[in-house]
């Protein structure tokens, strides 16, 4: 599966568009991590324990992009883009989206 923040993919041409595709993650971090994270904001510095959950939602995120394009029938998506957003300050949401295409290699010349 190819995937693309572009909108075109050099060297192939697009058969189908199939349409939106997404993959939705939501995830916490235990109390541990919360309190963890609590006292770094006091300190200052990266919040290596957000980043982390992010990180591992992000690439979660982009493996169910890719099952849903799988299941549409498609073998690429492009115009990916990642969103997230927050859910009651204890959850993070990240939603990776894009387009399903069927694509070939382009003839050439």
């Amino acid at each position: 599966m190819l995937v693309v923040t572009t909108e075109n993919v050099p060297g192939y041409r697009v058969e189908k568009v199939l349409g939106n595709v997404f993959g939705l993650v939501v995830r916490s971090r235990g109390l541990v991590g919360n309190v963890a994270a609590s006292l770094r904001t006091v300190i200052g510095g990266e919040v290596k324990e957000y980043t982390t959950l992010l990180e591992q939602a992000r690439r979660h995120a982009v493996d169910r992009l890719i099952e849903n394009a799988q299941a549409m029938g498609a073998n690429a998506v492009v115009m990916m883009r990642f969103d997230s957003s927050e859910i009651g300050q204890v959850m993070s949401e990240v939603v990776a989206y894009g387009t399903a295409l069927i694509i070939t290699p382009a003839p050439p010349g």
